[in-house]
């Protein structure tokens, strides 16, 4: 994510609404690897206003074709956008592009829909397909609560996880990108948990980004089994930038040890502190829904306090199982439970 300011212009004919920086100054060695932000954000134009929107996957990155394989086709430009009212938004937007919706849905207006996303899926209304000039795109409309609740207590790591990945900011009126950061870091704390005392850069972004696919049961017979190491050998750079900071808070702290160069190598060597006392603070600083599963695996009780945290740390730490299983089994329900919403 891009720091993002205030410009003059409208999207959603709103010109109060925010969009990155990106359009007054593009790094000169990313120019002809990402679409043009104008390009992405012209289709905002036609819809409602929202508080908050970034498009994501290889219709952004050019570079993560690599993942797409031998294909020519042009890859779908998606996008999750945050709203106030689902419900108004839906209602609003089907008098504007009646046909982003499949006929049948139409008939059931904006709170049905709402009222299905919320109920049966994951929080998110899809709307597919959608012809734009020569693509095609897709865009998730969720409420900013459930947004701004995913991001901070990981309830289902679905939004939440789709920020813990490269991605296009385009607007934002509710401080989202302050916002990520302590999901960006709790990405971090979690991937630490998961792996060896030494692993290389490409490990440890392979475990952030496969956080959100952990028990994730279309991963099973749907999705290329590959497609983790993909996004991040297609998206080094972008991940280097993402987790500088947080990388560096855990260095400046002896959590963990980057090399002295720290530039955007995936063969470069990190190593980690192996103290009791590590592991407790590690534990204990995760998500709420993943230290409420915790809670459960070992028999403790979670009621979001200081103490009660390093309950949980300190039962995790000691068990049989080790806190690696644990902490996987915790975020694999989360997935788990998550996917099967949107099946």
């Amino acid at each position: 994510m891009m720091k993002a300011l205030e410009v003059d212009g409208a999207l959603g004919h709103d010109p109060s609404q925010k969009v990155t920086q990106e359009m007054l100054r593009e790094k000169k060695d990313h120019m002809e690897e990402v679409v043009p932000l104008q390009d992405l954000i012209a289709p905002l134009d036609s819809m409602p206003p929202v508080e908050f929107a970034f498009a994501y996957g290889s219709g952004v990155f050019a570079q993560s074709r690599h993942a797409r394989g031998s294909s020519t086709d042009a890859p779908m430009v998606d996008y999750i956008l945050g709203v106030s009212s689902p419900a108004d938004w839906h209602s609003k937007n089907l008098d504007k592009n009646p046909h982003h919706y499949a006929s049948w849905l139409s008939w059931f207006g904006g709170r049905a829909m709402s009222n299905v996303a919320e109920s049966m899926g994951a929080g998110v209304h899809f709307n597919a397909f959608v012809p734009w000039k020569t693509k095609k795109i897709k865009y998730g409309v969720i409420s900013v609560d459930n947004l701004v609740k995913d991001v901070y207590t990981w309830q289902r790591l679905y939004i939440g996880g789709r920020l813990q990945k490269p991605v296009r900011l385009l607007v934002d009126r509710i401080h989202g990108e302050e916002m990520n950061r302590k999901n960006l870091q709790a990405a971090l704390t979690a991937a630490l948990l998961l792996l060896p005392t030494e692993f290389t850069e490409e490990d440890l972004y392979a475990t952030i980004c496969g956080l959100s696919y952990m028990g994730d049961v279309r991963m099973l017979f749907a999705e290329d089994r590959h497609k983790v190491r993909k996004i991040v050998q297609g998206s080094s750079t972008r991940f280097h930038e993402l987790y500088r900071d947080s990388i560096n808070t855990y260095a400046s702290r002896e959590i963990l040890h980057s090399p002295p160069q720290f530039s955007p190598d995936l063969k470069a060597r990190f190593k980690q502190a192996n103290r009791i006392s590590t592991k407790y603070e590690l534990l204990s600083s995760l998500p709420a829904c993943v230290m409420q599963r915790l809670a459960r695996q070992t028999g403790t009780q979670y009621d979001s306090s200081v103490l009660a945290n390093m309950a949980i740390a300190e039962a995790v730490v000691n068990s049989k199982e080790g806190h690696t299983k644990l902490v996987t089994r915790a975020v694999s329900s989360i997935v788990r439970t998550s996917s099967f919403r949107k099946l």
